[in-house]
């Protein structure tokens, strides 16, 4: 029996009755602090400061008797070895499961398909549990296709679960955001994968077949075209197969021009052609795609069709009598599109093929359209830098302005272009009160035209200067007149001949005279080579009657000229100047009758 603690009474039911000189009804506190930190302190009194019949000792005192008993029985207990620890990451790093599916997708607005049957491939990634559907790209199917589901962790049911790997199984189906994909297979991998870990797998099914993409795999129905030339044919067997042209455009006849390189496309599957031009680095055009559009080129109009109006309207089969086909793209021939004459050099090997195979041409070589650059003529200037460079001055006849243009040389140092805009230019010399300007009668072959301090020589003219000069006699100098004779002279190129006067001054020239004399002689018998002449002239781009020794006896070679006869090897030393040059009209005389 127990004792009421403050009367001695016993504590049963009905004698135990409450304290009421107690007053003190708090709980203890057990929050301390201890050098800034909160420490937590077991409570030594109850509610009231009843003073609590507990173990005074605490949780590690507790922990630490428990564990001396087994150490004193047993000794010191041996833990195992940690086991290695392999993230997930590592161990199953691209390692993925690949399974054969499709699901089914309702066409409703079709009367060819009520549905179609769309295969997939399911990819579960075991180094993170994720998956993605991705869906094999098939041709001319007219559905976007590729990645239907990114890579991500599916969820299968409402409570938030993930699909994992063991729920994956050959002939089950599964459903994700409402689609039912139904798997039928899976590869060597994933099978050998799962049957490691105690997965029965089920038995493989056959893959499901689009019904309406069997139907387009039918032969096409054979049928009766109204005109000989089936254009759907043509365009069903050369779709996407292109001839490709390397070719370029020489427009340096003209003023400002220059030669350009292009790409010349031809499409088999309909007959259009495409020019592209090709860009440069710091070319200074504008980088536009095309030349000329993708269209059916005429090649031959009917008579009544030459006033076409072919800028506003298209030309059809009407108006033309033949169009450009693959076969008047050859290379090493010059070609005429809208006005421009485009000279194709090379081809890709695709055409060449095409061309062994259609037309059986099998020698197509590139052709080098590498231009060596003249030799810079030798001339006077007072400034180092300005020599060799050239410029093309224009005279405007209705306003009497000058303009001056410097085509641009590559690699020069010198930026081209305008050099000079439309202005009227005043001659040397003349006052500022009464300015003199230069007219049509200053500009001649051999003229000096000072502009601004700078001195420009005239060294040759185009034809219609020359026509102009001509029929405006009466405005010319008899010098500038005389400039003009000399230089349709030198483009006749005809062979000086010296008078007897000068003869009998020059012993020099007698001693010419006389060898030349005594050469024809020797090659009368032989048959007369007239064209000697025009081969020189044709290497003397400046009209001036010399070529260099290497070039003339390159020259003398083709034509097999006897330059080991001791009278042929005097004739060249009489006509030789200075170290490198040769006079030839000398020597073409005593090879002429």
């Amino acid at each position: 029996m127990v004792s009421n603690p403050v009367h001695g009474l016993p504590f049963l039911p009905g004698t135990s009755f409450k304290d009421l000189t107690k007053t003190a009804f708090h709980r203890s506190q057990t929050l301390g602090y201890r050098n800034g930190y909160a420490v937590v302190r077991r409570p030594t009194v109850g509610i009231g400061g009843d003073r609590l019949k507990v173990n005074q000792l605490s949780q590690a005192d507790l922990d630490e008797l428990a564990s001396k008993i087994p150490i004193l029985t047993y000794g010191q207990a041996r833990q195992a070895p940690p086991a290695a620890f392999v993230p997930a990451h590592v161990a199953f790093d691209k390692k993925v499961l690949k399974f054969d599916a499709y699901f089914q997708e309702d066409v409703p607005m079709s009367i060819e398909e009520h549905y179609r049957i769309r295969q997939v491939h399911i990819y579960y990634y075991l180094e993170d549990d994720s998956m993605s559907v991705i869906e094999p790209v098939v041709e001319n199917s007219g559905i976007p296709q590729g990645k239907l589901i990114k890579r991500q962790r599916l969820s299968k049911n409402d409570r938030g679960d993930h699909y994992h790997w063991k729920d994956l199984n050959r002939g089950i189906n599964i459903t994700i955001y409402g689609k039912t994909f139904r798997i039928v297979d899976c590869d060597k991998f994933t099978q050998v994968f799962l049957e490691s870990q105690g997965i029965e797998l089920n038995p493989p099914e056959k893959m499901a077949l689009d019904p309406y993409t069997e139907l387009r795999k039918q032969p096409l129905r054979k049928y009766v075209t109204p005109t000989d030339f089936d254009q759907l044919k043509q365009f069903l067997t050369f779709d996407k197969q292109v001839l490709r042209f390397y070719a370029i455009w020489d427009d340096t006849d003209s003023m400002f021009g220059e030669c350009r390189t292009y790409i010349i496309h031809y499409y088999l599957m309909d007959d259009t052609v495409e020019i592209r031009e090709v860009h440069e680095r710091n070319d200074g055009r504008d980088p536009f795609p095309l030349l000329m559009n993708r269209q059916r080129m005429p090649k031959v109009l009917v008579e009544n069709a030459k006033n076409f109006p072919r800028c506003v309207l298209e030309i059809s089969d009407k108006e033309v009598l033949e169009w450009y086909t693959a076969k008047d793209f050859i290379v090493g021939k010059p070609l005429t599109i809208l006005g421009r004459t485009f000279f194709i050099y090379d081809c890709d090997p695709f055409t060449r093929q095409y061309y062994q195979e259609k037309f059986g041409i099998s020698d197509l070589p590139r052709i080098d359209m590498s231009k060596k650059e003249p030799p810079p003529m030798k001339q006077e200037s007072p400034f180092p830098e300005d020599k060799g460079r050239r410029f093309v001055l224009s005279y405007f006849l209705a306003t009497d302005m000058i303009s001056i243009f410097e085509p641009p040389v590559r690699n020069s140092g010198i930026i081209g272009g305008k050099y000079l805009g439309r202005t009227k230019v005043v001659k040397p010399g003349s006052s500022v009160e009464n300015p003199v300007y230069y007219g049509p009668s200053d500009f001649f072959i051999g003229a000096v035209i000072e502009v601004f301090g700078h001195r420009f020589v005239i060294l040759d003219t185009d034809d219609y200067v020359l026509k102009y000069m001509e029929s405006n006699a009466a405005q010319y100098s008899p010098e500038a007149l005389l400039s003009i004779q000399n230089h349709i002279r030198k483009q006749e190129a005809p062979a000086p001949e010296l008078d007897g006067q000068q003869a009998e001054e020059d012993p020099g020239v007698q001693d010419l005279e006389a060898l030349i004399d005594t050469i024809q002689k020797q090659l009368k018998d032989r048959p007369c080579r007239d064209n000697i002449r025009e081969a020189f002239q044709i290497y003397d781009k400046e009209a001036s009657g010399y070529v260099d020794r290497e070039t003339f006896f390159k020259i003398c070679g083709s034509y097999q000229l006897p330059v080991d006869d001791s009278l042929i090897k005097e004739l060249i030393r009489m006509c030789s100047h200075g170290e490198d040059k040769i006079d030839y009209y000398n020597f073409v005389r005593a090879f002429s009758n």
